[in-house]
This record gives structure tokens, C-alpha cells and sequence, in this order.
């Protein structure tokens, strides 16, 4: 199948021209003067659309020049955005993506077809639009948004991927009146501002639901669904439950694989046999039944781009997900001998999740080719080393009940202000019957866990995204 708009090395005219400000300049312009949620947390929250519209005003209201689909959720919402592309990519369609936050350079969070907005396009926005910028103030994440949009305007793509940030209803992403909405699920997260019980997590959540627009929620829970099904209804938005239509079984039969193989079930009937997918983790059933839900109503839409042989581009896409999307970060390989898993969980329901899959340490073995096989032969059971971080305004407390406490645990904190004090950490893990060390940064906590680690041990980075964006 011919990808078009696939990944490349060349750089684009506009990345080798820079005009004033160079792009280390530009970046340094943002990180000191727009308030960033990911660096410093409550502080650069700014609820509520208005500075994202006054841009996107100023910009010619660029979010209404394509076509797209709006992506929210507690968990899973950048996996399946990441999907979604994947499949609108081997469809031919050429695709915008925009996810946050990002691991190493914020262009990570505006990709079209895979490939990263342009430095220079960046340096030309920021000085184009210097003066609405000083006057609006907009937060870090406000002007990534106005900038996604203007960028995905400008080069004329089929349809849009948004994921969501923080929430739905005030998000800056909710300005888009989108083709089909996706809520992934609900659990605890960001508690201070979209509430403390599921119902209300699940109301801000659900503010992304349009008027006319259908909705796909990835899993049902006894708390949300009603909440869904009462917004939807007074939209007249028409709704669909993936896990009351999708079931996937994982046929890998690994405890870790680069790659999963899974059988999918529609109604209880198999519908396709082995579906490949190149990204693994306990999660990824659920978010890849999420986003074939999600392919079945879009091609329903009038109007919507059209997924040429829906199931050629679903299995090309998913098997090509990371050269596609550059997706990274989620239950990822990233070392051998021992093995390197790294996760960007960090709450309560990505922890529990991720340990459930882990919990018998006699599941894994030495990897071969990427893949670590099961063995339950051997003599001496591996040990698990965690290199274990958070940020501060996270319920880190109730994450912690779900570490197993015969693992040896490197303690490290981020290296952003939001990162949790590693003796704080220690001191709190201690408290939850974990024992371990405290580092002075997450590469040395990663080193000491390779130094002490036997070939067949697995070590796991765990707990913020910003603690995995340090080793990848």
C-alpha cells in the first residue's frame, strides 16, 4: 500500500531560513514567558476558551478550514489519536495529529502524516504574531493549540486528529465543531479541576459532545455512561459504547512484545483474525477497540473523507503505527539484557494497570529479537528494579499501594518544577513498604538500576511522562 506524506529525513525549505529569532530563541520564548502546565502545574491552568478564540480570530478562525476528529479521555486518548492516524495515513488521507505533552520538543505535538512541524514554521508563527501574543497572554498549551490549527489550515489536510489536554468542556482544543467526538474513559486524574468523583470527571469530559456530532466512548463504567448518555441525548448526539460492540484477545502470548497480535470479536462474533498492531501494553485492547469503533462510525458520517478498504488501511495502519505516527512512550522497549520497559502511566488507573500486567515476576525472561518470552523453568525468578517519579500535584499516595514491594526501587525526580522531591518520594514510599534510593536525576537513577540489574532482570521507568521523556 502506498503511504503518501510518510516520514522523511529531508527538511523542508523553511526549516533552513530563519528570520530574527532563530528556533532555540523561539522555544525560550515560550518555556519563560507562556505559563506551561506541564513545567509548573495549577499555576499556568487558565480556564476557558476566550484566549484560544482570540487567537484563532486573529489567525482567520483556522480551526474551521478542516476537517476533524476530537479525542478525550482520563487514559488512552493519545494512544488512540495516535491510531487514528495511523489508519487516516494508510488510508491516504493526509492527516493532522496534535497530542500533548510532548516528550523532547514540542513539535512532537503537531505532526502531519508523521512529520513534525518545521522549526522555521514555528519561528515564522511565533514573530508573525508576536503582537496578538503579547496582548492575549495565552498559556503554553492556548498557543500550541492556535498554532496546531493554523498549521493544519495551512497545509490544506483531509482530516485532523485533536487530541484533548486537560479535561473537554473548557479545553483550548474545544473550539472545533469536529466530524466525530471520542471520550476513551473516566478515572481519577486532575481531581482540582474536573472534580472528584467519577459523574463529575465524566461531565467535563463530555463537553467535547456536539450538537448533531456522534460520539464513540471507549469503555462503559456504571458512573459515566449515564452521564454520556444524558449529554448526548440533549445534543441529539448519537452515541456508541466500543466495548459493548469491540472485544480484542491478545494471541502474542508474550509478556513483552514489540509488536501484538490480537483476534477481534464484534458482538461475540470473530470479525478478524490476527490484527497486528506495532505497540503493546495491557491497555492497548481497549484503546484499539476504541478506535475501530470509532473507523466504523466515521465512515457512517456524510460529508467525512473516505477510508478506502476500511480494513487494508486498519491493518496496514496499526501494523505500521510507530513509522507512521511516531508514537512513543507507552509500554515501550527501549534496552536489552537486562530489559528496559518504560511507561508514561501516572495515575492511579495507568499505575494499577500497568502492575496487574507485571505482578508475576516469574512471567519474564531474557528477551530475544525484542520479544521476552515466558519461562517458568528457571531456578532464580528475575528481579524487577523500578525507576519510579512523579509530579507534585498528583494523588501519589494511592498510586504508590499499587508498587509491589519485593521490587528494588531507584527513586528520581523530574527535571521540571512540578517534579516531586526524590526524598519526599523515598520518604513516601517508605512509608508504603518500598525501600529504595534516591538520585540526584533520572539518568543516574536508570544508570544504578543497569549496574545492579543481571542480564535477565527487568528494569521499569514509571510514573510521569516527564521521567520517561528523560530516558528515551
Amino acid at each position: 500500500m502506498n503511504i503518501p506524506g510518510g516520514t522523511s529525513n529531508s527538511a523542508p525549505p523553511w526549516d533552513l531560513k530563519f528570520a530574527g529569532m532563530n528556533y532555540k530563541e523561539t522555544l525560550d520564548y515560550f518555556y519563560a514567558q507562556l505559563p506551561m502546565f506541564d513545567r509548573i502545574g495549577a499555576a499556568a491552568y487558565k480556564k476557558g476558551l476566550n484566549n484560544t478564540q482570540a487567537l484563532c480570530a486573529h489567525l482567520g478562525n483556522p480551526q474551521t478550514r478542516f476537517q476533524s476528529i476530537h479525542v478525550a479521555g482520563t487514559n488512552g486518548k493519545g494512544s488512540v489519536s495516535h491510531i487514528l492516524a495511523a489508519v487516516c495515513q494508510a488510508a491516504g488521507l493526509k492527516t493532522g495529529l496534535y497530542v500533548s505533552p510532548h516528550y523532547k520538543d514540542l513539535r512532537e505535538r503537531i505532526k502531519i502524516n508523521g512529520e513534525y512541524i518545521p522549526r522555521g514554521r514555528v519561528v515564522d508563527f511565533v514573530e508573525a504574531n508576536l503582537g496578538i501574543i503579547e496582548s492575549v497572554r495565552p498559556s503554553f498549551f492556548e498557543m500550541c493549540v492556535a498554532m496546531a490549527f493554523d498549521h493544519f489550515a495551512r497545509e490544506k489536510v483531509d482530516i485532523a486528529i485533536i487530541e484533548t489536554g486537560l479535561g473537554g468542556r473548557v479545553d483550548s482544543t474545544n473550539i472545533i465543531t469536529p466530524l466525530l467526538s471520542v471520550i476513551t474513559n473516566i478515572s481519577f486524574d486532575h481531581t482540582k479541576f474536573l472534580g472528584d468523583t467519577l459523574p463529575l470527571i465524566a461531565m467535563e469530559k463530555s463537553g467535547i459532545i456536539k450538537p448533531g456530532v456522534p460520539v464513540v466512548i471507549g469503555e462503559s463504567h456504571p458512573e459515566s455512561a449515564p452521564v454520556f448518555r444524558q449529554k448526548a441525548a440533549e445534543m441529539s448526539a448519537p452515541i456508541y459504547f466500543a466495548d459493548q460492540n469491540y472485544q480484542l484477545t491478545d494471541q502474542t502470548n508474550t509478556f513483552l512484545s514489540a509488536q501484538t497480535r490480537y483476534q477481534v470479536y464484534k458482538q461475540g462474533q470473530l470479525l478478524w483474525e490476527n490484527l497486528e498492531v506495532d505497540a503493546s501494553g495491557p491497555f492497548q485492547a481497549l484503546n484499539v477497540a476504541t478506535a475501530l469503533q470509532a473507523v466504523e462510525v466515521f465512515e457512517k458520517i456524510a460529508g467525512a473523507p473516505r477510508i478506502r478498504d476500511p480494513e487494508s488501511s486498519i491493518r496496514y495502519g496499526l501494523s505500521h503505527l510507530r513509522t507512521l505516527t511516531r508514537f512513543q512512550g507507552r509500554w515501550q522497549i527501549i534496552g536489552e539484557q537486562p530489559t528496559i520497559l518504560c511507561d508514561s502511566a501516572h495515575n492511579e488507573a495507568g499505575i494499577r494497570t500497568a502492575f496487574e500486567r507485571i505482578s508475576d515476576l516469574r512471567s519474564f525472561n531474557k528477551p530475544a529479537a525484542g520479544v521476552l518470552a515466558t519461562d517458568l523453568s528457571k531456578e532464580r525468578s528475575p528481579d524487577l528494579h523500578i525507576v519510579a517519579g512523579f509530579v507534585t500535584d498528583k494523588d501519589v499516595d494511592k498510586m504508590l499501594d499499587y508498587f509491589p514491594p519485593e521490587a528494588r526501587y531507584y527513586f528520581a525526580k523530574a527535571n521540571i518544577p512540578r517534579g516531586m522531591d526524590t526524598k519526599a518520594l523515598r520518604e513516601r514510599a517508605a512509608a508504603a513498604g518500598l525501600h529504595g534510593k534516591a538520585y540526584s536525576s533520572v539518568k543516574n537513577a536508570l544508570k544504578a538500576a543497569k549496574r545492579a540489574a543481571d542480564p535477565d532482570d527487568l528494569i521499569l521507568v514509571i510514573g510521569s511522562i516527564f521521567v520517561v521523556a528523560e530516558v528515551l
